[in-house]
């Protein structure tokens, strides 16, 4: 497995115990009132869940597994994908906890845009490696 699908299903699991972590403090004050402000957690449960888990497990195991060319750098342009890594996680981090915290709505705002970054910066790093079935990285 190459060194970034490590980094990327690594941080993947990272956010799952997050926020794993924050659903169960979350359900549990349901049954056991603790903190009411244990509810701005929510939304930092589900961002670490949904984009820090789920999507960057996806793209861990997209850039393993997506076809390798037979000439050139065998996975593409590496540099997208770990620039996607960074922004993925950097804007994970900059949504959830701005929540949490009340922060101004720039900040999650630029968290969104560094997800939106991440994305097109994978997809540049994707998308020469996407061919039909049978098609050779000779024929285009």
């Amino acid at each position: 497995m190459p060194r970034l699908s490590r980094w990327y299903i690594r941080a993947s699991l990272l956010f799952l115990g997050l926020g794993f972590t924050l659903g169960a403090l979350i359900l549990f004050h349901k049954g056991a009132a603790l903190h009411p402000a244990l509810w701005q957690l929510l939304p930092a449960h589900i961002e670490f869940l949904l984009l820090g888990w789920t999507l960057q497990l996806a793209m861990g195991v997209a850039f393993w597994i997506l076809p390798r060319f037979l000439e050139g750098p065998a996975r593409g342009n590496e540099a997208a994908a770990w620039l996607a890594f960074g922004l993925l996680n950097g804007g994970v981090l900059l949504v959830g906890v701005s929540w949490t915290l009340g922060l101004p709505a720039l900040i999650p705002w630029l968290g969104r845009v560094a997800e939106a970054g991440a994305a097109m910066a994978f997809a540049v790093h994707a998308w020469p490696r996407i061919r039909p079935f049978g098609m050779s990285s000779t024929h285009g």
